[in-house]
């Protein structure tokens, strides 16, 4: 790395301090846009499906697919954002960009709900938008996602980042930050499937909208009159092309024979300004191929890429750790994008009747969200130090034993949710009834409280897992799970209907064409419980052999100089081969 770059890297991994900085005052900030912005973007969650089933006349399962495809892609969008603010600009600012993008994603669906010229007419077929409304159509949900994700992959590191993790003092309310966090996203999220849900319903899509508009505006606007208040990380290297470095120099390196002594792969040394700056992650024993792109030739000049830092390894090996807990928690989130699509269609062909009051089938996620708003306050100030005091951990329970609560109650709600679905059709189909809309309260929740684990749970787990650089990228990793689980759902409707539709006797698949009542919905609910206890297992796995980043010490360089053993290079300044400092007792591997 060339010594006038140093400086730049350090301050990458530092945030910026000032005594009137910091805390919770800062994230009340961060919590109001949350709540507002979640107003309409959680709307938009439960009743998309409805509006491209109505409106933009879409078959049943093409209204579920287009759905969870763009929830999918909102979420995938969150690494967009969360690369952004680790590598190009502060999270305050990437925060207001991917804003202004959302705002311009509802202003042309706003146009196209509101103008019946703008909309297609119903053709019977999977979908039936086409040409230029085909344009608009997709330009406004995409603008949206790509605005709603760069939101939610820049925000909760700007909030994580008003607490020091290095400060016994702090660090301890960075889990308390990421409870409140869900509280009021929640909050947002219950007065969305309620007030604008109804107005969607009853007032028409294009007033709902304007309410969401008017909601995320005023959210952005309180996100940035806490610019005084907040800690700001400055924004340091590509943590894409740090990764990508690491993966292309020990690929080129795979030839080489790693050396006996750790001590021999390469390290950056801090210059004496910035001493106490640099973090360095002392060598784990994990994916030792990586380790290659730490070896450095006789006589070859340590160029970016043709040798990688030693910290540099470890940070990839961090993220590489992270992968199988991300891939085997996806598919509780499939299961959350039934009830995103499939159990709003049930509450269509329910009684929705509460007194005189008519609850629109969309609201009814209004349950899980009430049931997050009641637990989150009581997880936090109850459960939390009551179980802190028997396990002696500081949250009560470990990340992963949370994130495993949440996947046993996923697997139990989808179990419920096929059996309420076989009461619904019965009553309907044998005695021309429609249940109450309430029933479905059973399968949401248990589904709300498995939320409450497993979203905090690995939200705090991937940013306290993280090295210091990729922050936002990894949290991004809690909603990457989201958008995994969302693709996942539209790959198994396809497969389902394709070869159910060969097997069965009536030769339809289970969840094909627009009658609920002769699908088999309650089928594809089983097959998913069923899939989730075998994921439950997969899950034990990957959580007993994950390796805490506590495990592997990591240690603050607080002197210019190291002690080591170095090969014999005539380094340039900034750089030294050397043994990262090691506990009193331990030696190198």
């Amino acid at each position: 790395m060339a010594p006038n770059n140093e400086g730049v890297e350090n301050l990458a991994y530092q945030t910026v301090h000032n005594p009137r900085q910091g805390g919770y005052k800062p994230t009340l900030f961060v919590f109001m846009l949350m709540l507002l912005d979640n107003i309409g973007f959680v709307a938009n969650m439960v009743s998309l499906v409805l509006y491209f089933l109505n409106v933009m006349r879409f078959d049943l399962s093409g209204s579920a697919n287009t759905t969870t495809n763009f929830l999918g892609t909102t979420f995938l969008l969150t690494l967009v954002g969360g690369l952004v603010s680790d590598s190009y600009m502060n999270r305050l600012n990437t925060c207001l960009l991917f804003g202004g993008i959302e705002l311009l994603g509802y202003l042309l669906i706003i146009i196209q709900s509101h103008y019946a010229k703008l909309q297609p007419e119903a053709c019977g077929e999977y979908s039936c938008v086409k040409g230029t409304k085909a344009l608009l159509f997709y330009a406004s949900i995409y603008l949206l996602a790509l605005g709603g994700g760069g939101i939610r992959g820049s925000v909760p590191s700007l909030g994580a980042d008003q607490f020091d993790e290095n400060d016994p003092k702090e660090s301890k309310h960075i889990a308390s930050f990421f409870n409140w966090f869900l509280f009021f996203v929640s909050g947002g999220a219950c007065i969305g499937v309620t007030v604008v849900v109804w107005v969607s319903t009853n007032k028409g899509w294009d007033k709902s909208y304007i309410i969401s508009i008017v909601c995320t505006f005023i959210g952005l606007v309180f996100v940035a009159l806490g610019k005084p208040f907040y800690r700001v990380r400055v924004p340091g290297e590509s943590a894409f092309l740090n990764v990508l470095q690491v993966l292309v120099v020990a690929a080129k390196n795979r030839n080489l024979q790693l050396p006996q002594n750790s001590g021999e792969l390469y390290e950056l040394r801090s210059s004496p300004e910035h001493a106490s700056c640099r973090e360095h992650i002392r060598h784990s024993k994990q994916f030792r191929l990586l380790d290659k792109a730490a070896i450095l030739d006789e006589g070859t000049k340590p160029d970016k890429w043709k040798v990688c830092t030693l910290t540099q390894v470890e940070e990839v090996k961090i993220l590489t750790r992270m992968i199988p807990i991300l891939l085997s928690t996806t598919f509780m989130n499939t299961c959350l994008a039934q009830l995103q699509t499939f159990s709003i269609q049930q509450g269509t062909l329910m009684d929705t009747k509460v007194g005189s009051f008519d609850v629109p089938a969309a609201s009814i996620p209004i349950i899980p969200l009430l049931f997050m708003c009641i637990l989150v306050p009581i997880y936090e100030v109850f459960f939390v130090p009551f179980f802190r005091k028997l396990t002696g951990h500081p949250n009560g329970i470990s990340h992963l034993q949370r994130v495993g609560v949440g996947l046993v109650l996923s697997a139990i709600s989808m179990g419920i949710a096929g059996l309420v679905e076989v009461k619904r059709r019965n009553e309907f189909v044998n005695h021309n009834k429609r249940i109450n809309l309430f029933w479905l309260s059973y399968q949401y929740g248990i589904f709300g409280i498995a939320d409450m684990f497993t979203f905090v749970g690995l939200m705090e787990f991937f940013y306290s897992e993280a090295p210091k650089g990729m922050k936002s990228l990894s949290t991004s990793f809690s909603w990457l799970s989201l958008s995994i689980g969302y693709y996942l759902s539209t790959i198994f409707v396809e497969i389902i209907n394709s070869v159910t539709g060969k097997y069965t006797a009536s030769k339809r698949g289970w969840l094909e064409g627009l009658d609920m009542n002769k699908n088999h919905v309650e089928l594809f609910y089983w097959f998913l419980a069923i899939i989730s206890i075998l994921n439950l297992g997969n899950y034990v796995y990957w959580a007993n052999w994950y390796k805490y980043k506590r495990d592997v010490p990591v240690e603050v360089i607080d002197q210019p100089m190291l002690t080591g053993s170095p090969i014999n290079l005539s380094s340039p300044s900034g750089w030294s081969p050397l043994i990262v400092a090691t506990k009193q007792g331990e030696g190198t591997d």
